[in-house]
């Protein structure tokens, strides 16, 4: 069932049990953002979120103002409910730690756990093994980076409680989303026995299970749109588990609907008194003078109107759209100065008040 836009009347989060989010979206859409904004969200209630870039383009480290991320789990913020503008809570500060997996890494990683290579591995590395392996063999690849995704939601501490209470992953654009985390499949060909169809199996024992949700992010518009329909169809027909739609950028009305109704009329007079009335045309004022200041200013705004009007339309447009898809949809405004780290907790609270988190 899809949340209103602007619903925030409900307390319990709508993924409750979910450890593993996978956050995915047409190029362009600020599913980074969207995915770190979540992680915070996730923490603000006094727990601990691993957020994991896969792509290798360091953009978490970009946007919390960080040095490029090593591979190793490192803490990048304390989070509260009162710094995302909530109540305050029971719970103290939360806490998040991000990831960037390095590929080369982690296939030598697998080597040493599954075979023992030692500094042979570093030797694979230097002949280039490493890059030839995983470009004929792509679907090693992603059984890395999708596992170690998955090992670290079920990582246990010593004392048997879970290392981090929710896992995000800001995952590879939506045409490749499924193709990357349905690896099972892609290494059916390559490898039906051995340590690589072991973890495969286990990668899709997680990604396949209550524990994991992929939520896509899109704008009201029609090719993300489009995108993230097809995409949610090749979710459910690969049987993976489908989260929300985070609609980002969204910009506030600047008209009602009377006036986007009425905008393809003839408004001229009335526009040209309004701006009268506000005062343009000097004091005191004729309606020579009036009729002077403001005929410049009528057809810009008179198109800008139409302009909006239109926007206005195919938003509408979009929204029925994204409604058919009967998901909890959650709407993030376009922030005007930019997403600083300022704007990414607005957004965390955003995504928390509606209960995506």
């Amino acid at each position: 069932m899809a949340r209103t836009p602007g619903q925030t009347d409900r307390r319990d989060p709508d993924w409750e049990g979910v450890r593993l989010h996978v956050v995915s979206g047409k190029g362009g859409t600020g599913k980074t953002t969207l995915a770190a904004a979540l992680a915070l969200a996730l923490a603000a209630d006094g727990g601990r979120v691993l957020l994991i870039e896969v792509e290798g383009r360091q953009g978490i480290a970009e946007l919390f103002g960080i040095a490029a991320l090593p591979y190793e789990e490192r803490r990048i913020a304390s989070v509260s409910r009162t710094q995302l503008g909530l109540p305050a809570g029971d719970a103290g500060a939360g806490e998040v730690f991000a990831l960037a997996i390095d590929t080369e890494l982690a296939l030598l990683e697998y080597l040493e756990m599954f075979y023992k290579l030692g500094r042979a591995g570093k030797a694979l590395q230097k002949v280039g093994f490493v890059d030839f392996a995983t470009t004929v063999a792509p679907g090693v690849r992603d059984v890395l980076l999708t596992g170690k995704a998955c090992e670290a939601t079920r990582r246990k501490e010593r004392d048997g409680r879970r290392r981090y209470d929710a896992v995000v992953m800001d995952a590879p654009p939506t045409g490749r989303l499924t193709r990357f985390l349905n690896v099972n499949a892609e290494v059916a060909g390559l490898a039906r026995i051995g340590p690589i169809h072991t973890q495969a199996q286990a990668v899709m024992r997680v990604l396949k299970s209550p524990e994991t949700a992929v939520h896509l992010v899109t704008l009201l518009e029609e090719m993300p749109v489009q995108e993230t329909v097809d995409g949610i169809g090749e979710l459910r027909e690969a049987a993976l588990p489908v989260g929300g739609v985070m609609v980002n950028l969204v910009r506030p009305p600047v008209l009602d609907a009377a006036a986007v109704a009425a905008v393809d009329g003839d408004h001229r007079e009335e526009v040209a008194l309004a701006l009268g009335e506000a005062g343009l045309g000097g004091r005191p004022r004729t309606a020579e003078k009036v009729r002077a200041a403001v005929e410049p200013l009528l057809d810009p705004l008179l198109e800008q109107a139409r302009e909006h009007a239109e926007r206005v339309e195919l938003e509408r447009a979009q929204r029925a759209d994204i409604q058919q898809l009967r998901l909890p949809t959650y709407e993030l405004p376009l922030l005007g100065e930019g997403v600083d780290l300022g704007g990414l907790y607005r957004l965390a609270g955003e995504l928390k008040r509606q209960g995506a988190a």
